[in-house]
């Protein structure tokens, strides 16, 4: 790796971080010695890049360098419309259109030289299978996500009952065949995963749940490890002797 990249590349991996980076961690996944690492990231100190570093924590990029990404690397597009491509054929119509959007700027974007790499990718997608179409429109919904605004909805089991609730929506999974709406249910008083084509009908309420966002998902995200390990340990529990 030229080291004007490798200066580049610890930018990057700062950016990325949302807590502080060990030298012996960036040094590892650049294959070079902490030696080196050290001398790079002084340079980029002494060219005014906002690192900072401390014994035994690591290092930080200040929040307030805004150096956009000189280039994309092959790799970076390759995983860029790969994930385009997948969003294009099991997103829903106004996020597929963005991911066709997207490709078409990245092209416009990278020197000829790299355009091959979006034009003919070497990954590709297997075809799509039919599914049933969503009950929620899935724009609202994001919508409601990111103003942290309840939804009520009618939703169908598996035995085809009906039941009202009211939810308050944390994530929108997208699956091979469907997509699952995570929120927290106030009828249940618990996480659910609500699929969308058995919701039957929503209504977007202008009433917000009386939590932050940040907050309701790592909630979500704590119970479904809770979840997780209770089931691991069911699973590992011996039978017991008759």
């Amino acid at each position: 790796m030229r080291r004007a990249d490798r200066l580049f590349q610890i930018i990057q991996i700062l950016r990325r971080a949302r807590a502080p980076v060990t030298a012996e961690a960036i040094a590892s996944e650049l294959e070079v010695s902490r030696r080196t690492l050290y001398r790079d990231v002084a340079d980029l100190i002494g060219q005014r890049v906002p690192i900072r570093g401390e014994a035994g924590i690591g290092y930080v990029l200040g929040g307030d360098f805004d150096m956009p990404p000189l280039m994309l690397t092959p790799d970076e597009i390759e995983a860029a419309v790969l994930g385009a491509q997948w969003v294009a054929r099991r997103g829903d119509a106004v996020l597929a259109q963005a991911a066709r959007d997207l490709v078409a700027k990245i092209e416009a974007a990278v020197p000829a030289r790299l355009r091959p790499f979006v034009e003919e990718p070497a990954s590709g997608l297997a075809p799509r299978r039919a599914s049933d179409p969503d009950g929620i429109d899935m724009v609202r919904t994001r919508a409601a996500i990111h103003g942290g605004s309840k939804i009520r909805i009618a939703y169908r089991d598996e035995q085809g009952r009906t039941s009202e609730r009211v939810i308050w929506p944390v994530m929108i999974g997208y699956f091979e065949t469907t997509r699952i709406l995570a929120a927290w249910c106030e009828l249940r008083q618990d996480f659910r995963h609500f699929r969308a084509d058995r919701i039957a009908s929503a209504t977007f309420l202008d009433e917000r749940y009386p939590a932050r966002r940040a907050e309701l998902r790592n909630r979500w995200r704590q119970s479904l490890a809770e979840k997780r390990r209770a089931r691991e340990a069911s699973e590992n529990c011996p039978l017991p002797i008759p």
